[in-house]
């Protein structure tokens, strides 16, 4: 009995003496039976909490997509309204020009002299100017400016001996720019060399 024999003090171990003899790789300690049992009950806990935190994500997941539907809805409606309504300020502004034409249609009879009815319509014309430029539609009426392609129509060249080649001579109808976007380009003469 020499090989299993205890030595006084000594405690009886679990493990046969040859395997307390075995070197453990550098950095590793030994392992305790309860511990590895205690891991092994953790590791049967993991998929139950990962498939909680799987359930978590995934409801916010859905929240968010829900959210996301119902922003994109709410921009729609939005767009929407403000398409139906975009003029709805330049139309109330306008209706003050049409009454005030309703009213000089009413007051003509045969009676009424020329310069009040060209009065009317030059107040009217100016109430109809102050509208447009209020909202942001500005004239373009380049008569002695030099030509410029990007906001003026040539409709002819005519010869001028007065004017440098490439002016504008007459407007025959005048543009507009609505917020720096060209409307309409102003119909112009165009003086060319004698």
């Amino acid at each position: 009995m020499t090989g299993n024999k205890q030595q006084a003090g000594s405690e009886p171990s679990e493990f046969p003496a040859a395997a307390d003899e075995q070197e453990l790789p550098a950095g590793e300690q030994p392992v305790d039976a309860a511990t590895v049992d205690d891991e092994l009950q953790d590791m049967g806990k993991a998929p139950s909490a990962a498939e909680a935190e799987l359930l978590l994500h995934r409801d916010a997941m859905l929240r968010m997509q829900a959210e996301m539907e119902n922003l994109r809805k709410r921009l729609i409606r939005d767009l929407e309204k403000s398409r139906k309504f975009a003029l709805e300020g330049v139309m109330k502004d306008l209706l003050q020009v049409r009454d005030s034409l309703e009213r000089g249609i009413e007051t003509v009879d045969s009676n009424t002299p020329v310069e009040t009815l060209k009065a009317g319509k030059e107040l009217t014309l100016k109430m109809l100017s102050k509208v447009m430029s209020d909202h942001g539609l500005e004239v373009i009426d380049p008569k002695g400016e030099v030509f410029n392609p990007e906001l003026h129509q040539a409709v002819s060249l005519q010869p001028s001996a007065e004017q440098d080649e490439n002016t504008v001579i007459d407007v025959l109808q005048k543009g507009f720019r609505l917020h720096d976007r060209l409307i309409r380009p102003a119909m112009v003469v165009v003086s060319s060399k004698a």
